[in-house]
């Protein structure tokens, strides 16, 4: 369906590749595993074979050496064809891009080219039941150990923990922290650490990716599972959060463009009354306006990319609202193409009505549209901080 976006011959290459693996396996495979709680490891294993999970990721530790231009480009377009893949974001993007900024050679070399060639698979361990948002509120507590630390606490609302390797934790470290000011370390560390154990949180949302609340009981961790500087994690966390909100800006596109090419098909081929239901206004508009909403919201989440790629300060800026346009974005197109479709839009047949609430979860999380609000009225407007 033509868009605003108009590829490179190279973006063009990616999104051609990324297309013939989706179509292999169709839509209806993400969404029966997802019903079924199992894995969609032939999947992620063929995508990292492809070179597509890795893309952004340092060629030296087996990524494309793109950036995350390339990265919007894949996620996008997955979920266009009906696959919003929030593991995606979290272990290839979001650690990925932590482990590249911040992780010792070493600890690159163990993790990051598993990252890039789907092999190993990275959780991140940041929210908790009382923090929420506020991650300088983070009680999960790293204490000194000898040479290393001991890990107590818990995380809560963590994706697809059950499908890692390990688990990228945010914990206070109570060696730098004091009781006015709390200070992060990040551990990497592996899921069959003994006290470490989980239990799942039974959610509405229809994924493969399932949410989980994390117990660390006296876990022990090394030196070598230290990412970065300890007592520096709150920068360090920062890494992770714009390409995080980034890519749920081209998940949420990829969603939208996927409902409505969907509704769009079905407006032409749905006849009543001897005329396809596309033909009246009160069809045709609402879908020409979800559009425009999403096909804006792209071009905010490419720029964002750029900017990203770029180094450029506004990157920030760029990335939040990139994120809250993709999400509002694509619930309205959601909506619509399921109204579109009467009484079969909530057919599972039709692949819309169990994409709700994923993409509803978008307009909560990684960052609620609340903060966002917050940071673009603090940051953009200079108005007085809220909170």
């Amino acid at each position: 369906m033509p868009g605003l976006i108009h590829d490179s011959d190279e973006h063009s290459a990616i999104r051609e590749s990324v297309g013939k693996i989706a179509d292999r396996y169709g839509a209806a495979y993400f969404l029966e595993r997802a019903r079924a709680n199992e894995d969609i490891h032939e999947l992620w294993a063929d995508l990292g074979a492809a070179g597509l999970l890795g893309v952004h990721l340092p060629e030296e530790y087996g990524g494309g050496g793109s950036g995350m231009r390339e990265a919007v480009v894949v996620v996008e377009e997955l979920a266009a064809h009906g696959f919003p893949m929030l593991i995606w974001v979290i272990s290839p993007a979001m650690i990925g891009s932590v482990l590249a900024a911040h992780a010792s050679p070493e600890l690159k070399q163990e993790w990051l080219p598993g990252i890039a060639d789907g092999t190993k698979r990275v959780a991140f361990g940041l929210t908790e039941p009382d923090a929420g948002s506020n991650s300088h509120r983070v009680s999960t507590t790293a204490t000194r150990d000898g040479d290393g630390w001991r890990l107590s606490g818990q995380k809560y609302y963590i994706s697809a923990v059950d499908r890692c390797d390990a688990i990228l934790v945010v914990a206070r470290d109570a060696e730098h922290s004091t009781d006015a000011k709390g200070k992060l370390s990040i551990f990497v560390v592996p899921t069959d650490a003994p006290g470490l154990t989980y239990s799942p949180i039974p959610t509405s949302i229809v994924s493969p990716d399932k949410q989980f609340t994390v117990y660390f009981d006296d876990v022990a961790v090394g030196r070598d599972q230290l990412v970065g500087e300890a007592g520096n994690g709150l920068r360090q966390v920062f890494a992770a959060l714009n390409p995080e909100r980034v890519l749920v800006g081209a998940i949420t596109t990829g969603v939208g463009r996927y409902a409505i090419a969907k509704a769009a098909a079905y407006a032409k081929d749905r006849a009543v009354w001897g005329v396809p239901i596309g033909q009246h206004q009160g069809v045709a508009h609402p879908l020409a306006d979800a559009h425009i909403g999403v096909e804006t919201a792209r071009l905010a989440t490419r720029h964002a990319a750029e900017l990203y790629d770029a180094g450029h300060p506004g990157a920030g800026e760029a990335a939040n609202i990139a994120k809250y346009a993709g999400a509002e974005a694509a619930l309205k197109a959601l909506d619509q193409a399921i109204q579109t479709h009467g009484g079969n839009g909530l057919a599972q047949e039709y692949g819309l009505s169990d994409l709700w609430f994923v993409t509803r979860l978008m307009r909560t999380a990684p960052v609620s549209r609340e903060m966002v609000l917050n940071f673009v009225a603090q940051t953009s407007l200079g108005l007085p901080r809220s909170y």
